[in-house]
């Protein structure tokens, strides 16, 4: 028998929640719940503290015919582990100014940013390289993977709000 928590650990379920979550314009309680889950007639409304993608593991790719894609990583999130993946890119890492969170692109259809989460961070952290004159202060501007330099496109920076806009959350869903 399967309750609620139970149901969070549960792979099976949580491949089918998240590849149904989305964007709430269901035209009730958006504000409140910004994101949806569709199962039949039933509707799961979903807020979360940040983003509703966390990334949870790096993966190998596994090799298809003739090695396509064997060599790339993925990204699993939300316990879906290799059935919920995206492409890892390293140079699209993104470090948010005020609250250090690591970030990667996702499905536009879930925000279009997930949270790396924070083990997987730390993991991550030592390959970031800062420019000389800032140190470990100011933004990273390169990641180093597998012996090759990224540089950092910063393209999530426009997916959070400018500290004068503020949310009143670092980092938050804005």
């Amino acid at each position: 028998m399967k309750n609620f928590v139970t149901c969070f650990k549960d792979k099976q379920f949580l491949v089918f929640f998240f590849t149904r979550l989305r964007s709430n314009q269901s035209g009730r309680y958006e504000e409140a719940f910004p994101f949806l889950s569709l199962c039949g007639r039933e509707r799961n409304f979903m807020r979360c503290d940040d983003r509703p993608v966390v990334f949870t593991h790096l993966l190998q790719s596994p090799a298809g015919p003739q090695g396509i894609m064997g060599d790339q990583e993925l990204l699993s999130y939300c316990g879906g582990e290799e059935k919920l993946t995206v492409l890892f890119r390293p140079e699209a890492l993104y470090m948010h100014p005020a609250s250090g969170r690591v970030y990667h692109p996702c499905s536009e259809r879930t925000g279009s940013v997930g949270l790396v989460r924070s083990a997987l961070a730390i993991e991550l952290s030592p390959f970031f390289v800062y420019a000389p004159e800032q140190g470990q202060s100011g933004q990273p501007t390169h990641f180093i993977w597998r012996g090759k330099q990224h540089t950092l496109t910063n393209e999530l920076a426009g997916s959070f709000p400018t500290t004068e806009e503020g949310s009143g959350q670092e980092g938050g869903v804005g």
